[in-house]
Protein backbone atom coordinates (compact mmCIF):
# COMPACT_ATOMS: atom_id res chain seq x y z
CA UNK A 1 0.00 0.00 0.00
CA UNK A 2 1.33 3.42 -0.97
CA UNK A 3 1.72 5.82 1.93
CA UNK A 4 -0.36 9.03 1.91
CA UNK A 5 0.96 12.57 2.11
CA UNK A 6 -0.52 13.58 5.47
CA UNK A 7 0.42 17.29 5.23
CA UNK A 8 -1.75 17.63 2.12
CA UNK A 9 -4.87 16.44 3.96
CA UNK A 10 -7.43 18.83 5.40
CA UNK A 11 -8.56 18.28 8.97
CA UNK A 12 -11.90 16.92 7.74
CA UNK A 13 -10.13 14.41 5.51
CA UNK A 14 -7.84 13.30 8.32
CA UNK A 15 -10.81 12.93 10.69
CA UNK A 16 -12.67 10.78 8.18
CA UNK A 17 -9.67 8.50 7.65
CA UNK A 18 -8.99 8.02 11.35
CA UNK A 19 -12.63 7.48 12.34
CA UNK A 20 -13.08 4.91 9.56
CA UNK A 21 -10.11 3.00 11.00
CA UNK A 22 -11.61 2.95 14.50
CA UNK A 23 -9.84 5.96 16.05
CA UNK A 24 -11.52 8.75 18.01
CA UNK A 25 -12.24 11.92 16.03
CA UNK A 26 -10.30 14.17 18.43
CA UNK A 27 -7.09 12.32 17.55
CA UNK A 28 -7.13 14.00 14.14
CA UNK A 29 -7.08 17.44 15.77
CA UNK A 30 -4.13 16.43 17.95
CA UNK A 31 -2.18 15.20 14.93
CA UNK A 32 -3.15 18.27 12.90
CA UNK A 33 -1.79 20.51 15.66
CA UNK A 34 1.50 18.63 15.71
CA UNK A 35 1.81 18.97 11.94
CA UNK A 36 0.69 22.56 11.35
CA UNK A 37 1.31 24.41 14.61
CA UNK A 38 4.25 22.60 16.17
CA UNK A 39 5.46 21.61 12.69
CA UNK A 40 7.09 18.32 13.66
CA UNK A 41 9.10 16.39 11.10
CA UNK A 42 8.44 12.93 12.53
CA UNK A 43 5.38 11.15 13.90
CA UNK A 44 7.49 9.95 16.81
CA UNK A 45 7.67 13.56 18.08
CA UNK A 46 3.92 13.46 18.82
CA UNK A 47 4.13 12.77 22.54
CA UNK A 48 0.40 12.61 23.31
CA UNK A 49 -0.32 10.00 20.63
CA UNK A 50 -0.46 6.33 21.65
CA UNK A 51 2.24 3.93 20.48
CA UNK A 52 -0.38 1.94 18.55
CA UNK A 53 -1.57 4.98 16.63
CA UNK A 54 2.02 6.13 16.00
CA UNK A 55 2.75 2.75 14.44
CA UNK A 56 -0.32 3.11 12.26
CA UNK A 57 0.69 6.62 11.18
CA UNK A 58 4.19 5.49 10.26
CA UNK A 59 2.76 2.60 8.24
CA UNK A 60 0.10 4.55 6.36
CA UNK A 61 1.40 8.13 6.04
CA UNK A 62 4.54 10.17 5.45
CA UNK A 63 5.48 13.76 6.26
CA UNK A 64 6.63 15.38 3.03
CA UNK A 65 9.89 17.12 3.96
CA UNK A 66 12.17 19.50 2.04
CA UNK A 67 15.94 19.63 2.26
CA UNK A 68 17.99 22.83 1.94
CA UNK A 69 20.31 22.27 -1.02
CA UNK A 70 21.67 25.81 -1.10
CA UNK A 71 21.08 28.96 0.93
CA UNK A 72 22.23 32.38 -0.24
CA UNK A 73 22.11 35.42 2.03
CA UNK A 74 22.32 38.87 0.50
CA UNK A 75 24.95 41.24 1.83
CA UNK A 76 23.05 44.30 0.57
CA UNK A 77 19.44 43.45 1.51
CA UNK A 78 17.65 41.44 4.19
CA UNK A 79 17.02 38.69 1.66
CA UNK A 80 17.66 34.96 1.95
CA UNK A 81 17.19 32.65 -1.02
CA UNK A 82 16.66 28.92 -0.51
CA UNK A 83 17.08 26.19 -3.06
CA UNK A 84 15.03 23.31 -1.71
CA UNK A 85 15.46 19.72 -2.84
CA UNK A 86 12.19 17.80 -3.00
CA UNK A 87 11.76 14.15 -2.05
CA UNK A 88 11.87 13.13 -5.74
CA UNK A 89 15.15 14.98 -6.38
CA UNK A 90 13.65 18.03 -8.09
CA UNK A 91 14.47 21.58 -6.99
CA UNK A 92 12.39 24.66 -6.20
CA UNK A 93 13.23 28.14 -4.94
CA UNK A 94 11.92 30.14 -2.00
CA UNK A 95 12.84 33.70 -1.05
CA UNK A 96 12.56 35.17 2.46
CA UNK A 97 12.31 38.97 2.57
CA UNK A 98 12.38 41.27 5.57
CA UNK A 99 10.35 44.48 5.43
CA UNK A 100 9.37 47.05 8.03
CA UNK A 101 5.95 45.42 8.29
CA UNK A 102 7.38 41.94 8.90
CA UNK A 103 8.71 38.86 7.15
CA UNK A 104 7.44 37.95 3.69
CA UNK A 105 8.07 34.77 1.77
CA UNK A 106 7.84 34.15 -1.96
CA UNK A 107 7.09 30.50 -2.65
CA UNK A 108 7.03 28.30 -5.74
CA UNK A 109 3.92 26.41 -6.88
CA UNK A 110 5.37 24.22 -9.63
CA UNK A 111 8.65 22.57 -10.55
CA UNK A 112 9.43 24.69 -13.58
CA UNK A 113 6.85 26.57 -15.63
CA UNK A 114 5.10 25.95 -18.94
CA UNK A 115 3.99 29.55 -19.60
CA UNK A 116 7.07 30.53 -21.62
CA UNK A 117 7.39 34.22 -20.67
CA UNK A 118 10.57 35.34 -22.40
CA UNK A 119 11.86 37.54 -19.56
CA UNK A 120 11.58 34.84 -16.87
CA UNK A 121 14.26 32.30 -15.96
CA UNK A 122 11.71 29.90 -14.42
CA UNK A 123 10.52 28.65 -17.78
CA UNK A 124 13.96 28.07 -19.33
CA UNK A 125 14.66 24.80 -17.49
CA UNK A 126 11.22 23.47 -18.49
CA UNK A 127 8.14 22.27 -16.65
CA UNK A 128 8.30 19.06 -14.62
CA UNK A 129 5.25 18.83 -12.35
CA UNK A 130 2.87 20.60 -9.98
CA UNK A 131 3.73 20.99 -6.32
CA UNK A 132 1.56 19.28 -3.72
CA UNK A 133 -0.06 21.39 -0.97
CA UNK A 134 2.44 19.90 1.48
CA UNK A 135 5.38 21.13 -0.61
CA UNK A 136 4.00 24.67 -0.61
CA UNK A 137 3.36 24.53 3.14
CA UNK A 138 6.82 23.13 3.83
CA UNK A 139 8.48 26.07 2.08
CA UNK A 140 6.94 28.20 4.83
CA UNK A 141 7.49 25.76 7.71
CA UNK A 142 11.09 24.90 6.75
CA UNK A 143 12.03 28.53 6.19
CA UNK A 144 10.57 29.59 9.52
CA UNK A 145 12.44 26.78 11.25
CA UNK A 146 15.76 27.62 9.58
CA UNK A 147 15.50 31.40 9.99
CA UNK A 148 13.89 31.43 13.42
CA UNK A 149 11.52 34.14 12.14
CA UNK A 150 7.73 34.15 11.93
CA UNK A 151 6.40 34.76 8.44
CA UNK A 152 3.50 37.21 8.22
CA UNK A 153 2.99 37.59 4.46
CA UNK A 154 3.03 35.03 1.67
CA UNK A 155 3.42 35.62 -2.05
CA UNK A 156 2.79 32.87 -4.60
CA UNK A 157 5.08 34.37 -7.20
CA UNK A 158 8.07 32.03 -7.30
CA UNK A 159 8.65 29.30 -9.86
CA UNK A 160 5.47 28.27 -11.69
CA UNK A 161 2.04 29.64 -12.55
CA UNK A 162 -0.16 29.26 -9.44
CA UNK A 163 -3.47 29.15 -11.28
CA UNK A 164 -2.13 26.39 -13.55
CA UNK A 165 -1.93 24.31 -10.34
CA UNK A 166 -5.34 25.55 -9.23
CA UNK A 167 -6.68 22.67 -7.12
CA UNK A 168 -3.47 22.16 -5.14
CA UNK A 169 -3.06 25.90 -4.56
CA UNK A 170 -6.62 26.21 -3.25
CA UNK A 171 -6.07 23.20 -0.98
CA UNK A 172 -2.85 24.80 0.27
CA UNK A 173 -4.71 28.03 1.04
CA UNK A 174 -7.47 26.18 2.86
CA UNK A 175 -4.98 24.32 5.07
CA UNK A 176 -2.93 27.48 5.64
CA UNK A 177 -5.97 29.45 6.80
CA UNK A 178 -7.51 26.65 8.86
CA UNK A 179 -8.21 27.86 12.40
CA UNK A 180 -7.01 24.49 13.70
CA UNK A 181 -3.69 24.99 11.89
CA UNK A 182 -1.65 28.06 11.00
CA UNK A 183 -4.83 30.18 11.00
CA UNK A 184 -3.32 32.74 8.61
CA UNK A 185 -5.68 35.34 7.20
CA UNK A 186 -5.68 35.15 3.41
CA UNK A 187 -5.60 38.95 3.35
CA UNK A 188 -1.88 38.43 3.96
CA UNK A 189 -1.57 36.25 0.85
CA UNK A 190 -0.91 37.36 -2.74
CA UNK A 191 -1.49 35.00 -5.68
CA UNK A 192 0.02 35.90 -9.03
CA UNK A 193 -1.06 34.86 -12.50
CA UNK A 194 0.09 35.52 -16.04
CA UNK A 195 -3.55 35.70 -17.10
CA UNK A 196 -5.40 32.36 -17.13
CA UNK A 197 -8.84 33.89 -17.60
CA UNK A 198 -11.06 30.89 -16.70
CA UNK A 199 -9.08 30.33 -13.49
CA UNK A 200 -9.35 34.01 -12.53
CA UNK A 201 -13.13 33.68 -12.80
CA UNK A 202 -13.04 30.45 -10.80
CA UNK A 203 -10.93 32.13 -8.13
CA UNK A 204 -13.28 35.10 -7.91
CA UNK A 205 -16.20 32.75 -7.21
CA UNK A 206 -14.41 31.54 -4.06
CA UNK A 207 -14.14 35.07 -2.59
CA UNK A 208 -11.08 34.16 -0.54
CA UNK A 209 -10.09 37.71 0.39
CA UNK A 210 -6.57 37.37 -0.99
CA UNK A 211 -4.74 39.82 -3.26
CA UNK A 212 -4.63 38.96 -6.95
CA UNK A 213 -1.53 40.03 -8.83
CA UNK A 214 -1.72 39.96 -12.64
CA UNK A 215 1.42 39.91 -14.78
CA UNK A 216 0.54 42.29 -17.60
CA UNK A 217 3.85 43.58 -19.00
CA UNK A 218 2.37 45.19 -22.13
CA UNK A 219 -0.56 47.35 -23.17
CA UNK A 220 -1.19 45.83 -26.61
CA UNK A 221 -1.68 42.31 -27.89
CA UNK A 222 1.22 42.34 -30.35
CA UNK A 223 3.88 43.09 -27.74
CA UNK A 224 2.31 40.94 -25.04
CA UNK A 225 1.98 37.93 -27.34
CA UNK A 226 5.66 38.24 -28.23
CA UNK A 227 6.87 38.18 -24.63
CA UNK A 228 4.01 36.24 -23.01
CA UNK A 229 2.67 33.32 -25.11
CA UNK A 230 -0.39 33.01 -22.84
CA UNK A 231 -1.73 36.16 -24.54
CA UNK A 232 -2.25 34.14 -27.73
CA UNK A 233 -4.90 32.17 -25.83
CA UNK A 234 -6.32 34.86 -23.56
CA UNK A 235 -5.73 38.30 -25.03
CA UNK A 236 -5.57 41.60 -23.18
CA UNK A 237 -9.23 42.44 -23.74
CA UNK A 238 -10.33 39.09 -22.26
CA UNK A 239 -7.88 39.46 -19.36
CA UNK A 240 -8.97 42.97 -18.41
CA UNK A 241 -12.63 41.91 -18.60
CA UNK A 242 -11.87 39.05 -16.19
CA UNK A 243 -10.11 41.49 -13.88
CA UNK A 244 -13.15 43.74 -13.87
CA UNK A 245 -15.33 40.76 -12.96
CA UNK A 246 -12.91 39.79 -10.17
CA UNK A 247 -12.95 43.28 -8.66
CA UNK A 248 -16.74 43.52 -8.87
CA UNK A 249 -17.31 40.11 -7.30
CA UNK A 250 -14.66 40.26 -4.54
CA UNK A 251 -14.37 44.00 -3.83
CA UNK A 252 -10.59 43.54 -3.82
CA UNK A 253 -8.05 45.74 -5.60
CA UNK A 254 -5.86 44.07 -8.22
CA UNK A 255 -2.14 44.63 -8.62
CA UNK A 256 -0.76 44.65 -12.16
CA UNK A 257 2.89 43.64 -12.48
CA UNK A 258 4.78 45.36 -15.30
CA UNK A 259 8.43 44.56 -16.03
CA UNK A 260 9.80 47.57 -17.91
CA UNK A 261 12.04 46.28 -20.73
CA UNK A 262 14.06 48.79 -22.71
CA UNK A 263 13.01 49.02 -26.39
CA UNK A 264 10.25 46.45 -25.85
CA UNK A 265 7.52 47.95 -23.64
CA UNK A 266 9.09 51.08 -22.15
CA UNK A 267 7.98 53.85 -24.53
CA UNK A 268 5.85 56.86 -23.63
CA UNK A 269 3.17 55.59 -26.00
CA UNK A 270 3.10 52.26 -24.19
CA UNK A 271 2.61 54.03 -20.85
CA UNK A 272 -0.23 56.14 -22.24
CA UNK A 273 -1.95 53.06 -23.72
CA UNK A 274 -1.58 51.25 -20.40
CA UNK A 275 -3.15 54.17 -18.54
CA UNK A 276 -6.09 54.14 -20.92
CA UNK A 277 -6.44 50.36 -20.60
CA UNK A 278 -6.61 50.51 -16.80
CA UNK A 279 -8.75 53.61 -16.51
CA UNK A 280 -11.59 53.14 -14.00
CA UNK A 281 -10.16 49.91 -12.52
CA UNK A 282 -9.53 49.59 -8.78
CA UNK A 283 -5.90 48.70 -9.29
CA UNK A 284 -2.27 49.42 -8.58
CA UNK A 285 0.63 49.09 -11.02
CA UNK A 286 3.87 47.61 -9.73
CA UNK A 287 6.71 48.55 -12.08
CA UNK A 288 9.68 46.18 -12.11
CA UNK A 289 13.15 46.82 -13.51
CA UNK A 290 13.57 43.65 -15.54
CA UNK A 291 15.90 41.04 -14.04
CA UNK A 292 18.98 40.25 -16.12
CA UNK A 293 19.20 36.57 -17.08
CA UNK A 294 22.00 34.91 -19.02
CA UNK A 295 19.82 33.62 -21.86
CA UNK A 296 18.25 37.01 -22.69
CA UNK A 297 19.67 40.42 -23.51
CA UNK A 298 16.84 42.36 -21.88
CA UNK A 299 17.83 45.51 -20.00
CA UNK A 300 16.04 48.06 -17.90
CA UNK A 301 17.56 51.49 -17.24
CA UNK A 302 16.16 52.87 -14.01
CA UNK A 303 15.60 56.28 -15.62
CA UNK A 304 13.27 54.63 -18.12
CA UNK A 305 11.34 52.96 -15.30
CA UNK A 306 10.94 56.32 -13.53
CA UNK A 307 9.82 57.96 -16.76
CA UNK A 308 7.24 55.21 -17.27
CA UNK A 309 6.00 55.73 -13.72
CA UNK A 310 5.64 59.48 -14.20
CA UNK A 311 3.67 58.97 -17.40
CA UNK A 312 1.24 56.68 -15.60
CA UNK A 313 0.88 59.03 -12.63
CA UNK A 314 0.21 61.98 -14.95
CA UNK A 315 -2.68 59.95 -16.36
CA UNK A 316 -4.09 59.24 -12.92
CA UNK A 317 -2.80 55.67 -12.50
CA UNK A 318 -1.34 54.66 -9.13
CA UNK A 319 2.11 53.22 -9.86
CA UNK A 320 5.14 52.37 -7.74
CA UNK A 321 8.54 50.89 -8.55
CA UNK A 322 9.45 47.62 -6.92
CA UNK A 323 12.71 47.85 -5.02
CA UNK A 324 15.33 45.55 -6.51
CA UNK A 325 16.25 43.00 -3.86
CA UNK A 326 18.90 40.33 -3.63
CA UNK A 327 20.78 41.35 -6.76
CA UNK A 328 23.99 39.87 -5.37
CA UNK A 329 22.44 36.41 -4.91
CA UNK A 330 20.39 36.01 -8.12
CA UNK A 331 17.13 36.42 -6.22
CA UNK A 332 15.05 36.47 -9.41
CA UNK A 333 13.03 33.25 -9.51
CA UNK A 334 14.37 30.36 -11.57
CA UNK A 335 18.04 31.28 -11.77
CA UNK A 336 19.29 29.19 -8.87
CA UNK A 337 17.31 26.11 -9.94
CA UNK A 338 18.54 26.48 -13.49
CA UNK A 339 22.17 26.69 -12.37
CA UNK A 340 21.76 23.65 -10.08
CA UNK A 341 20.30 21.58 -12.93
CA UNK A 342 23.22 22.55 -15.14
Amino acid sequence: MDKRDILSLSLAELEEILVSSGEKKFRARQIYEWLHIKKVESFDEMTNISATLLTKLNEEFYINLLNISRKLESTVDNIVKYLYRLSDGNYIETVLMEYNHGMSICISTQVGCKMGCTFCASTIAGFVRNLEPSEMLQQIYSTEKDSGKKISNIVLMGIGEPLDNFDNVIKFLQILSSKEGSNMSLRHVTVSTCGLVPKIDKLSDLRLGLTLSVSLHASNNKTRSEIMPVNRTYNIEELIAACRRYIKKTGRRITFEYAVIDDVNSSNEEAFRLAELLRGLNCHVNLIPVNAIKERNYTSLIKNVHNFQNNLKNKGINATIRRTLGSDINAACGQLRRDEIK
